[in-house]
């Protein structure tokens, strides 16, 4: 009779455990400019295993985001490729009061496909100018979103942007113009470093002075209405050293203090 009981009670326990488990178990979704694809899907799959929640992603041009969530898409967490957008979602009251922080950095470049040297030129309007030529150039949206803002910013600073402007191709987002690039439908382009990173078929031509463009931050922060306990983890998670490891890993620029 007592071993029954036994059996019972064990069968009982782990039940109890199973639905426990399976109540606690959450998705998170995160809308995050696509520049950050690789990296935040890596940092994602471990915190998974980690936490037992799921992390669903939507990635696009930060401006893309931040317009859907200001209409009331279903996002719990935003990473933005730029403060202005932040700002944008700022404005409405669609951010969480005490969730935002900067996440990391990055650099803007030149690429081209297929390869025009093995070393790095400096970005001058002379250089520019000279390498570009008559060819074009893939840039995400110049108006909108962050990649191609900051993009046009370098280029009107070093003085070729009305002498470039007719020959840039635009596209939605970032990892959009890297493809232009990488599959050779645009022999230039103007990315993340990150990007160039990722992508084998492009090579780098140089770096944009970091003077001729705004500080490229990617700022996150929670939803009004979406910020519970798993999101504030997820958000404690992003901030944390394992994140930190994968972002650095993967060519982003640590913040200044």
């Amino acid at each position: 009779m007592i071993p029954r009981i036994l059996s019972a009670l064990i069968l009982l326990c782990s039940c109890l455990t199973l639905t426990v488990t399976t109540v606690r178990a959450e998705q998170i979704t995160v809308f995050a400019a696509a520049s950050l694809k690789n990296a935040l899907e890596e940092i994602a799959a471990a915190y998974e295993s980690q936490s037992g929640h799921s992390v669903l992603f939507s990635f696009a041009g930060s401006s893309v985001l931040a317009r859907q969530i200001g209409l009331g898409a279903p996002a719990d967490v935003f990473v933005s490729a730029n403060s202005d957008w932040m700002a944008y979602l700022d404005t409405k009251g669609a951010t969480a009061t005490g969730t935002r922080f900067d996440l990391t950095g990055n650099r803007l470049v030149l690429i081209a496909s297929p390869p025009v040297g093995q070393k790095s030129v400096a970005m001058t309007a002379k250089s520019l100018s000279s390498i570009i030529g008559a060819d074009r150039l893939a840039m995400a949206l110049v108006n909108a979103v962050p990649a191609g803002v900051y993009g046009k910013a370098a280029l009107q600073k070093l003085g070729v942007w009305q002498e470039l402007e007719a020959k840039v191709v635009q596209t939605d987002n970032v990892r959009s113009a890297l493809a232009l690039v990488a599959t050779g439908a645009v022999p230039f382009g103007i990315v993340y470093a990150t990007d160039a990173l990722a992508e084998p078929r492009v090579s780098l031509v140089g770096h944009f002075p970091d003077g001729s463009h705004p500080p490229i931050i990617y700022p996150v922060a929670a939803v009004t209405n979406r910020d519970s306990e798993t999101v504030r983890a997820f958000l404690d998670y992003l901030r944390g050293p394992q994140a930190d490891k994968v972002l650095t890993r993967l060519g982003f620029a640590a913040l200044a203090e």
